[in-house]
C-alpha cells in the first residue's frame, strides 16, 4: 500500500511540475464579444427559467452531443446503443447514457404484476413480489458493466472512428439490490446444486447459466441504479448484476431462477457468447472480463489545438479486481510512464487515470496499458492475435492506439 501511495504522489508531483512549466492557455474561439469579460453577458440581463420548470432534470441544451449512439440492426427490436465515453468525466455513467444491448425489445413491465420465481434443486421453491424484495436487507456497489463484444468490431481492422464506437459497450453505475446468496439461502440449496439458470422477461426470453459459487460470492439482484429505480432499457423492475463478468449474464427483467446440477446449455450460451479459437474449438463460459483500458481524451474525433501542456485521461477496469497500475505511452509503446490513478480505486469498477503530457506539435501515438491486482497486464494487439486469432467475436482486450497528426487531428490506428 505504501509503495502505491508513493507512486501516486510521485506521479502527481511530476504532473504538477509539467503543468506549471509547459501550460499554455488554449486560444479563445470566436464568440459574441458582448458576452465576454469584462462586459455583462446577455444571460445576466434577463430572468432565467422558473424554479422546478422540469419535473425531471434535463441536461443543458449545449450538451446535445452527449448522447448514446445506436448501431443499426436488421431487426428493430434487437441491437445496441453505446455510451459516449469521450464526453464523460469521473467514473460514474449517468443512467440515461448507460449502453444497451437488446435481444427482443424493451418490455413494459408493471412492477405490481412482476414476480421472481426460484425453483429447481432447492428445499423450498419461492415466488417473490417486488414489495417482498424491497423488504430484504439491501446493498449498494459501484461496478462496471461491459458487453463481451465490446471493441470486437476492430479485431481485424480499425473500422471504428471514436472511443464511443470502439469501447462504448461499457458503463459504470452504483447498483442497489439484494445479494443473490440471500435469496438462495431463503430457498435452501440442495447438496448437489451446482448451477443457476437466470431467465429474463423480454420477448427473447434471454437465459444464462451461472455457477453456484459465483452466485454465493457477489451476484446482486438489483432494482435501483444511481439512486433511482432501474430504467426500462436497463431491466426495470429487476435484473442481475454479476460483478466483473460479461454483460450478457447480467440478465435483465429477471423473472426466474432455476437451480440445477449442471449448465443448462441454452441457445444464448451455445449459439452465442462462446469464443471460437484458431484450432476450431470454442471456449464456453469464459465469463470474466480481463484487464482493459482506453484513453478517452484525446481520442478519435478530437483535435489537439495547441502545443504545450495537455492532460491525457482515460479509464481502466478489470473483472478480476482492482486496477493496480496504468502506464501511458506517447510513442506507440516504445516508452511507458506511470499514470496517476484517481481515487477511489474500487473493486471491479472503472478507474480514471490521468497523465501530464507536453505536446511539441509532432506526430504522436497514444496508448494505455492496465495492470490489475492479480498481476495480469493488458496485452498488445499482436499478443492477442497470437493467442486467439481472428475468429472470435468476444473478449477482445488489446491495447488501444490513437494517432495524433502534426495537424492535431486524432484518429483510430492499429499497431
Amino acid at each position: 500500500m505504501a509503495s502505491t501511495q508513493n507512486r501516486s504522489r510521485r506521479a502527481f508531483l511530476e504532473r504538477a511540475a509539467l503543468a506549471s512549466a509547459a501550460f499554455t492557455a488554449a486560444p479563445l474561439r470566436a464568440q459574441d464579444a458582448g458576452n465576454l469579460p469584462s462586459n455583462i453577458p446577455q444571460w445576466m440581463k434577463i430572468q432565467g427559467e422558473p424554479v422546478n420548470w422540469h419535473p425531471y432534470g434535463l441536461p443543458s441544451e449545449f450538451e446535445k452531443r452527449v448522447v448514446k449512439f445506436k448501431r443499426a440492426s436488421v431487426q428493430p427490436t434487437e441491437g445496441v446503443s453505446l455510451t459516449p465515453l469521450q464526453h464523460l468525466h469521473g467514473t460514474i455513467t449517468p443512467s440515461g447514457l448507460v449502453f444497451e444491448r437488446q435481444h427482443g425489445g424493451v418490455p413494459n413491465i408493471d412492477p405490481a404484476q412482476h414476480r421472481l420465481m426460484l425453483h429447481g434443486m432447492v428445499r423450498r421453491p419461492l415466488i417473490w413480489t417486488m414489495d417482498d424484495l424491497l423488504h430484504f436487507p439491501s446493498v449498494s456497489r459501484v461496478l462496471f458493466l461491459e458487453c463481451s463484444g465490446n471493441t470486437s468490431r476492430d479485431w481485424r481492422s480499425p473500422v471504428s472512428k471514436d472511443v464511443q464506437q470502439t469501447h462504448g459497450l461499457l458503463s459504470c453505475c452504483e447498483w442497489t439490490g439484494v445479494p443473490l446468496a440471500t435469496l438462495l439461502d431463503e430457498a435452501g440449496l440442495q447438496p448437489d446444486a451446482r448451477w443457476v439458470l437466470a431467465e429474463g422477461g423480454d420477448a427473447s426470453g434471454h437465459t444464462r447459466s451461472l455457477p453456484v459459487e459465483k452466485c454465493l460470492e457477489d451476484i446482486l439482484v438489483v432494482y435501483a441504479q444511481n439512486g433511482e429505480m432501474l430504467r426500462p432499457e436497463q431491466g426495470y423492475p429487476l435484473r442481475l448484476i454479476v460483478p466483473g463478468w460479461e454483460g450478457n449474464v447480467c440478465v435483465k427483467w429477471l423473472r426466474r431462477l432455476k437451480v440445477g446440477d449442471a449448465p443448462f446449455h441454452t441457445r444464448q450460451e451455445t449459439s452465442r457468447y462462446t469464443d471460437l479459437m484458431p484450432d476450431g474449438s470454442a471456449r464456453q463460459f469464459s465469463f470474466a472480463m480481463e484487464a482493459k483500458s482506453v484513453i478517452t481524451r484525446p481520442s478519435g474525433g478530437h483535435r489537439v489545438t495547441y502545443r504545450g501542456f495537455h492532460e491525457i485521461s482515460g479509464l481502466a477496469w478489470s473483472g478480476q479486481g482492482r486496477i493496480r497500475r496504468v502506464d501511458v505511452s506517447t510513442d506507440g509503446g516504445r516508452n511507458w510512464r506511470e499514470a496517476a490513478l484517481q481515487e477511489p480505486v474500487l473493486h471491479r469498477a472503472l478507474t480514471r487515470f490521468r497523465f501530464a503530457w507536453n505536446w511539441d506539435g509532432s506526430a504522436a501515438l497514444l496508448q494505455s496499458r492496465a495492470m490489475d491486482e492479480t498481476g495480469y497486464v493488458q496485452p498488445t494487439r499482436a499478443q492477442m492475435i497470437a493467442l486467439r486469432g481472428f475468429n472470435s467475436r468476444y473478449h477482445y482486450n488489446a491495447i488501444q492506439s490513437w494517432g495524433i497528426a502534426a495537424s492535431g487531428e486524432v484518429t483510430h490506428v492499429q499497431v
